[in-house]
């Protein structure tokens, strides 16, 4: 039974990351051109496709892929109990749990993208079209903390003030959503 929670976890998982990153690249007016904006696309259309008939997207905000996020963690929780039979389920915390899951992994894939754009920087010669998403997805966190930051002389402190500051909303939300 292990291996099956396993792997129910893990599909349910990165295709809930996938969808995530859709709906931010869409925000973010991300380059869909680009090969791996076209990747997600082309990963998230068959599942975003039913749903964008009857929620239009607003914007630059993807409604139908922000109701699959939400789906997606309710349809493994609501497995996984199922599976391990659990006994009843509460829709409530069902929707709860929903919500706290896209949340949280929104906070995860924004701190791994701050870290691996870090780490780019260093050795990155420019002209790459993955360093090119990774910073039109973080730049508008960054921007923000850039205007209140005084100039360090070359030394770029926004995104280790990012990354306190997701780290420090994860536990926070971690906090909030525990007593549900």
């Amino acid at each position: 039974m292990n291996a099956l929670n396993f792997l129910i976890q893990i599909c349910f998982d990165l295709l809930l990351m996938v969808v995530v990153l859709r709906f931010w690249m869409q925000a973010v007016s991300a380059d869909f051109y680009n090969p791996l904006c076209q990747f997600v696309v082309k990963a998230t259309n068959p599942l975003i496709k039913p749903f964008q008939l009857f929620l239009p997207s607003r914007g630059k905000w993807n409604i139908a892929a922000l109701v699959l996020a939400l789906l997606v963690p309710f349809v493994k929780i609501l497995l996984l109990m199922t599976i391990n039979d659990m006994g009843a389920f509460n829709p409530v915390s069902l929707i709860i749990a929903s919500v706290y899951s896209v949340i949280s992994e929104f906070l995860q894939l924004a701190f791994w993208i701050l870290i691996i754009r870090a780490i780019l920087s260093w050795f990155s010669q420019g002209n790459n079209p993955a360093e090119y998403i990774l910073y039109q997805l973080t730049e508008p966190f960054l921007r923000p903390i850039r205007n209140i930051l005084p100039p360090m002389g070359g030394l770029d402190l926004s995104v280790l003030i990012a990354i306190i500051a997701i780290q420090f909303l994860k536990i926070l939300l971690g906090d909030f959503f525990s007593g549900f």
